[in-house]
């Protein structure tokens, strides 16, 4: 999942950028409003934590703009303002949640992790499929209650393509939103990906849960529950 952080603050957005990396995330950052709109215009995110005191644009602007822009991925609000007043302006201009600062780390990715859920259109922190079971929280994929060895990246494969079960994802795609930077890009990467999960998933070839359609990507075709 790429995510994007719009901080000032130095110290506070290396932190961020930091743990959220840990946690599997590719992660942009923008020091302002006006490059955290150039980046969240022109990348494919999947969710961004914006400031509300940026420099050049405003963060409430920028939200605005970003929405008028038809982005729809979820935006959790950092803000230093208490005032219910501030929390109600940024969920108008489309923000998604809100965290007042200062906070704990644990609990903005926790809200991130329920943000993305949300979007996905799943409420609980497991993604089932058949007998796989992907625990966001945890990171971790068993099969039949049998726990699987997954790198770092085969995880975010699998992650991405069941929040996105039944759909096509393209290899580019799959490519923007696992990296953080297009210098990283290798579709060749990707199919080595996919092939070794097929055969951590199903390796009797019975399941089938990844499809490839030739010439338009990959599909997850185990229904979620």
């Amino acid at each position: 999942m790429r995510l994007l952080i719009v901080e000032d603050e130095s110290e506070l957005r290396h932190q961020l950028k930091q743990r959220l990396t840990t946690e599997g995330y590719a992660v942009l950052t923008a020091t302002d409003g006006e490059e955290g709109l150039y980046t969240g215009l022109e990348y494919p995110l999947d969710a961004a934590v914006i400031d509300l005191g940026l420099p050049k644009i405003s963060g409430i602007d920028l939200i605005t703009q970003l929405r008028e822009a038809g982005k729809t991925f979820p935006i959790l609000i950092l803000t230093a303002r208490g005032r219910w007043q501030d929390k109600v302006e940024g969920l108008d201009a489309g923000a998604d949640d809100y965290l007042v600062k200062p906070f704990h780390m644990e609990e903005l990715n926790a809200r991130v992790k329920a943000l993305l859920r949300r979007a996905a259109g799943i409420a609980k922190p497991t993604v089932d499929a058949g007998p796989i079971k992907l625990d966001t929280t945890r990171q971790d994929v068993t099969v039949d209650g049998r726990s699987l060895d997954l790198t770092a990246y085969e995880y975010k494969v699998l992650e991405y393509l069941m929040l996105n079960a039944g759909q096509v994802i393209s290899k580019g795609n799959l490519t923007e939103h696992i990296y953080a930077q297009d210098f990283e890009r290798d579709s060749n990467v990707i199919e080595v990906f996919v092939g070794r999960l097929r055969r951590k998933l199903d390796p009797d070839g019975v399941l089938k849960p990844i499809e490839t359609l030739r010439g338009r990507g990959y599909r997850f075709s185990i229904d979620r529950d």
